[in-house]
């Protein structure tokens, strides 16, 4: 049944016109850490009640909430949400994937992890086969839908405290400042130690960081 989102819908505005064409149960999947050169994947997939009292006070794309909004958004959804899930996609495996297809495949395992079944799914940017489920790729859906900012939120949180405690292990690259990033700060860091376990060699700074090492180790031996 084909459905319509006004532009002045709202944030909830795609999950009521869903509810309205026959799909109760509507699922948001988005991920964190696409973009860096260390650190895990994650994805997460919310399922948010169909009451006013199930939405998310403040809720929006994780990108423009602070940490401590964020921080307040992740556990009111987790205390709200019909269903939720999370997912990791660790570097070894994000660089023997490729990053679209490591997207892609958390994704789909953050909703096929959900313990309740959706009977539609919602995805931030990228269409998703083998959902179990019919499903929609919208546009930077964190921003325009509730369910994917929800699922965006608890993906950021969930990667931002994986990378702070990372730090503890690796304090020389600042993990705790950028989350894996490549930031000029990162960037520094690891042209002057190299990367570590838990940086991505698809990368090609990532790359040419450990060929800068291994030059300056050989030129110190000399």
């Amino acid at each position: 049944m084909p459905f319509v989102v006004r532009r002045d819908a709202g944030l909830y505005g795609y999950e009521r016109a869903l509810r309205r064409a026959g799909f109760p149960l509507i699922a948001g999947a988005d991920e964190a850490g696409r973009g860096a050169c260390a650190g895990p994947l994650v994805a997460a997939s919310v399922i948010l009640g169909s009451t006013p009292g199930a939405q998310v006070t403040g809720l929006k794309d994780s990108k423009l909430l602070t940490p401590a909004q964020r921080e307040r958004c992740y556990d009111e959804i987790l205390a709200k949400a019909v269903a939720w899930s999370v997912v990791l996609i660790e570097p070894g495996e994000c660089d023997r994937l490729g990053m679209h297809v490591a997207n892609i495949q958390a994704l789909r395992r953050a909703v096929w992890r959900l313990p309740t079944a959706p009977h539609f799914v919602l995805t931030d940017g990228f269409g998703v086969d083998g959902l179990g489920a019919p499903s929609l790729a919208v546009w930077k859906g964190d921003a325009v839908a509730g369910c994917v900012a929800a699922a965006s939120v608890i993906a950021k949180v969930t990667r931002d405290r994986l990378m702070t405690a990372a730090h503890d292990q690796w304090p020389d690259y600042r993990f705790d400042i950028h989350k894996g990033y490549c930031t000029p700060l990162h960037q520094r860091h690891l042209d002057a130690n190299g990367p570590c376990e838990i940086h991505r060699w698809r990368f090609e700074n990532v790359r040419r960081a450990a060929a800068l090492t291994r030059s300056s180790l050989s030129a110190r031996s000399i």
